[in-house]
């Protein structure tokens, strides 16, 4: 695709918005050969790192609506998944953790995650990729939760 002229003189929050569809809209359709929708991903991305989290827990980290999370561990359940368990110390406390079928999900799926990364940054040097990642991450530290606007620099 040819970088048009109009695209060039995007506001920032747009160009991150079109670059966002365009890598999730590819990581979906190769999430689908293995079954796994991208909502899915999100959450076993967070339990493969840190498994048995309360739902609220895996919600904030995935940075989901508690709601959301909620409907997509019922769907992940009823697929095997991951496991939801009450544990004998606490009856309230739900944890979630990921079971076998989940864990053998993670080599192919990271590795479709990986191509679609190489294949958005393909013909970037080095330099530009890195220069983007600190951007990126200034832009998400400038507006992240917790930044009010009065605290912002203009």
């Amino acid at each position: 695709m040819v970088e048009s002229v109009a695209h060039q003189h995007e506001r920032l929050a747009h160009v991150i918005k079109e670059a966002f569809r365009c890598t999730s809209g590819r990581l979906q359709q190769r999430l689908k050969a293995h079954h796994v929708l991208y909502g899915h991903w999100t959450l076993l991305r967070v339990l493969w790192q840190t498994d048995g989290l309360t739902q609220r827990q895996l919600s904030q980290q995935a940075g989901l609506k508690e709601p959301s999370t909620h409907a997509a561990l019922l769907a992940m359940e009823q697929q095997g998944y991951i496991q939801r368990v009450r544990l004998p110390d606490n009856k309230k406390q739900i944890r979630v953790f990921v079971t076998a079928k989940g864990k053998s999900l993670k080599n192919a799926i990271v590795a479709e995650a990986e191509g679609v990364n190489a294949l958005a940054t393909q013909g970037v040097s080095a330099e530009d990729l890195a220069a983007t990642r600190r951007t990126l991450l200034s832009v998400i530290r400038n507006l992240g939760p917790g930044v009010a606007d009065e605290d912002m620099v203009t």
